[in-house]
């Protein structure tokens, strides 16, 4: 069997919709399911920021997740997934309870905020619009737009010397076998092509040439291990031209690194998998971003990685929650009393669904891997910019005012 790629507009199962502050320079991409998915999430980084990920744990209930919102904005952008809920709770879709629906939107946000105007982040209005046209189109668009607006990379010596980033995506089809993925790349790493050539990173002074960001790191930590401060002591390094003055304890900070990175991104398919072996896809998923992204999984970054099944969601309602097929009632007892609950509210479309895919974990995860990697040169390639339009948009913290 060969795997065939194919173009994320082939992808029926997943509605993406993006809003994008061009002003601002931040933004956010919703990817909505239309039919609900049991998903899974691997988070490799140090400084994950994130919303709803306890319902993919596999020790909880499987609950259907209506959405996914990746955004910028940091922890400051979580708010961004009220916009979605409330697109989706006016349309009736969400989890049933006796008072209403819940819609289950997952999130996770990069650190953008050193890249254009720190105080704009993705708003509630920006969601509400983005997943609103997720009813209507599809808008899977690399580089920079929506979550990618505001993404950079190789940020080890700092933002003067890093590159753009961006969003991108990859897919393809073996057999019945549907596996899409999705990535914003923000990485305080540099990013490189299946061949070793470099797509972007920490560049030279002069900004004309790309070097080896982990090297960097080497050298510049062996200046400070020389030292050899005792815990709580001081010492002198240099750092070109200048000298810092660098207590044990903030041996990290000398070596310039931005602290706002994260990469973030997700597997989708339409192959029948429990959360448990979505968790596993996610991991497997992981190994995209080692072969693209070096260094990776930092504590200065917040890399995390989600997978979704549809088909996943469709079992654990026909089966494990006793859902029938929207558009039905069922009587659900509440307190005294008898609610009509329209299961239509769990997803927009369980009856008529083709019979679930069955898929090898193993080879979704590899399959994730290859998808996730492409997805990552994708967003490179889209994201480029010229140092004349890249620089003015770096935050310089010597003349900011907070």
């Amino acid at each position: 069997m060969t795997m065939e790629r194919i173009s994320w507009n082939d992808i029926d199962f997943v509605k993406v919709g993006n809003a994008t502050d061009t002003i601002g320079n931040t933004g956010l991409t919703v990817l909505r399911f239309p039919q609900g998915a049991q998903g899974g999430l691997h988070i490799s980084g140090g400084g994950p920021a994130a919303r709803e990920s306890g319902v993919l744990d596999p020790t909880t209930a499987p609950t259907p997740v209506n959405a996914l919102v990746l955004g910028g904005g940091s922890a400051f952008g979580l708010c961004a997934s009220d916009g979605v809920m409330q697109s989706l709770e006016a349309r009736n879709i969400g989890f049933p309870t006796a008072y209403g629906v819940v819609p289950i939107v997952c999130q996770s946000d990069i650190y953008d905020l050193s890249y254009g105007n720190p105080k704009a982040r993705p708003t509630v209005e920006m969601a509400y619009n983005a997943c609103e046209r997720t009813f209507t189109s599809t808008e899977p668009i690399s580089g920079n737009v929506g979550a990618g607006t505001g993404a950079t990379v190789g940020k080890v010596c700092g933002m003067e010397r890093a590159m753009k980033g961006g969003i991108g995506y990859a897919a393809a089809k073996l057999g019945d076998l549907v596996v899409g993925a999705v990535v914003v790349v923000n990485a305080c790493g540099n990013v490189y092509d299946r061949q070793g050539r470099a797509l972007g990173g920490v560049m030279d002074e002069g900004r004309e040439h790309i070097l080896d960001a982990c090297q960097l790191m080497f050298e510049q930590y062996e200046g400070i291990s020389e030292s050899k401060p005792m815990l709580g002591e001081s010492v002198t390094v240099s750092m070109g031209n200048e000298s810092v003055q660098v207590s044990h304890s903030r041996r990290e900070a000398v070596l310039g690194m931005e602290k706002g990175n994260t990469t973030i991104g997700a597997i989708v398919t339409n192959a029948a998998f429990h959360k448990g072996e979505l968790t596993k896809i996610a991991m497997m998923a992981t190994n995209g971003y080692a072969r693209s992204i070096r260094p990776v999984g930092t504590l200065s970054d917040g890399d995390t990685i989600y997978a979704f099944s549809v088909s996943g969601a469709i079992e654990s309602m026909g089966e494990s929650s006793g859902t029938h097929c929207a558009g039905t009632e069922v009587d659900t007892e509440c307190g005294n009393g008898v609610v009509h609950c329209d299961t239509s509210v769990v997803s927009e479309s369980v009856c008529g669904t083709s019979k679930p895919v069955v898929a090898d974990v193993n080879v979704v995860g590899i399959l994730a891997a290859e998808l996730m990697s492409d997805a990552i040169e994708d967003a490179m390639h889209a994201s480029r910019l010229d140092n004349f339009e890249f620089l003015p948009n770096i935050i310089d913290l010597h003349e900011m005012k907070i």
